[in-house]
């Protein structure tokens, strides 16, 4: 499968974030099933911090859901051949060349003999800050009320070759992305547009998917309550 066609489909998507950080093998695969249950679209695994059960948890996603696993490093320890593809992240919001450039250089050999799908992303983080993202990345988010900055920024993201922007608030952000700042992002650019961070309620997707995202991405939330996810998905494919 060119996973990167799949979501370039016509159709808004649901993504479940995975930390392996975060959960139990017993708890990985309760989330597992709810997710195919509830019919996920996609599943993004990585985390902020190093670990080393990148593989494992792969391979135990894959062995129980037919659901597409996309690899989302937070770092140069959490690479894998076993995911389906890979977003080949640069944090284009912020200024420190590592995430620009830097580990992509590190990781080039090793993805180019993995053979796996990379989908170039331009990476934007957005906010007031205290995320995990910001911490780990030593970035600073673009302020919200910067609209016409985050919307420069994503153009060109776009115009630099990327083949999706990744609007994000941060793990475990206070609050999701405003209509506004995603309105004015996706009418200036052509490529896919995914969004993530801060989001909790049916009612957040619903307004991020008619301000334009194609894809919502969710994760803290359900590794807080695994109830809620049946409900989130159903509230991204009502808009189909």
């Amino acid at each position: 499968m060119n996973l990167y066609q799949h979501i370039c489909k016509p159709g808004k998507k649901f993504a479940l974030l995975i930390d392996p950080d975060k959960y139990t093998v017993n708890s990985l695969i309760a989330t597992i099933f709810a997710a195919e249950e509830s019919g996920s679209d996609l599943i993004l695994v990585g985390g902020s911090l190093v670990n080393d059960r990148i593989d494992s948890t792969i391979e135990l996603i894959k062995k129980n859901t037919r659901i597409p696993v996309i690899l989302f490093p937070g770092s140069l320890m959490q690479l894998s051949s076993k995911a389906d593809a890979l977003l080949l992240l640069s944090l284009i919001s912020g200024r420190n060349p590592e995430y620009l450039i830097g580990n992509h250089v590190l990781a080039a050999p090793y993805l180019k003999r993995s053979g796996i799908e990379i989908i170039p992303t331009g990476y934007i983080l957005v906010g007031e800050g205290n995320s995990s993202v910001e911490y780990i990345s030593n970035t600073k988010p673009i302020p919200q009320d910067k609209t016409d900055i985050i919307t420069a920024t994503a153009i060109a993201g776009e115009l630099m070759g990327n083949k999706v922007i990744y609007l994000e608030s941060g793990s475990g952000a206070d609050q999701s992305l405003s209509s506004e700042v995603i309105k004015e992002v996706k009418r200036s650019i052509s490529i896919p547009l995914i969004v993530g961070g801060g989001i909790k309620t049916s009612s957040q997707i619903r307004e991020i998917i008619h301000a334009g995202a194609d894809i919502v991405v969710v994760g803290n939330a359900v590794e807080k309550d695994i109830q809620i996810l049946d409900s989130l998905v159903k509230a991204i494919h009502s808009i189909r």
